[in-house]
């Protein structure tokens, strides 16, 4: 593993921008989860397990990408460390922007591990007007962040397909009760709105 993410060098900078967009994100994340509240009546009262292992498949993704030595420039900062850094900030709070976005849009939808429930919604506005999982191409970017800031490129060949095998099998799962749940509505829906990239995936 460690060969297979030897770092390229990467600034300091670049590296605490990360590390504080991360802190931004589990503040978003928390705040997400006590705006959702407890209210609502659930039709199952168990997590799937299958996205569940989802869930973890993706997390080794992450892993692959984040996990390994770091190379860091200390110093003053030179014109190729203060783009990476701008770079990093920018393409973050996209990623922040896009959950916060979606998570509002779900309102009490909203689920770490995706559950129905008697007075869910299919929701069809904000960011799955244009995608249906715009917090799985967030997270995606999120995973070319990292790299980005950590110099972990070679990380991606690992990770990536890693990420996209867990997001699929998630998908997957999340799908079929929303289907049976509203029917050709959501057969409508997805005929209209690709998974991941407009018009095309």
């Amino acid at each position: 593993m460690i060969a297979l993410v030897h770092p390229e060098p990467t600034s300091v900078y670049a590296v605490a921008a990360l590390c504080g967009s991360m802190i931004v994100w589990v503040a978003v994340l928390l705040a997400a989860k006590a705006r959702r509240g407890t209210a609502g009546t659930e039709v199952t009262s168990k997590r799937d397990s299958g996205s569940m292992i989802g869930v973890a498949v993706q997390a080794l993704g992450f892993l692959a990408v984040g996990f390994g030595p770091l190379e860091m420039v200390v110093g003053a900062p030179d014109p190729a460390a203060i783009g990476q850094f701008a770079a990093v900030l920018v393409l973050m709070a996209g990623v922040i922007g896009l959950f916060v976005a979606s998570s509002r849009a779900m309102g009490r939808n909203w689920a770490i591990v995706a559950r129905t429930r008697e007075d869910h919604q299919l929701v069809t506005w904000g960011p799955f007007a244009v995608v249906r999982n715009p917090i799985y191409v967030a997270l995606f970017v999120w995973i070319l962040v990292m790299a980005l800031a950590l110099g972990h490129w070679r990380g991606l060949i690992l990770g990536v397909p890693l990420y996209w095998v867990g997001t699929w099998m998630r998908v997957r799962r999340e799908e079929r009760p929303l289907r049976a749940q509203f029917g050709t509505a959501y057969d409508a829906y997805a005929a209209r709105v690709k998974r991941f990239v407009p018009g095309l995936i």
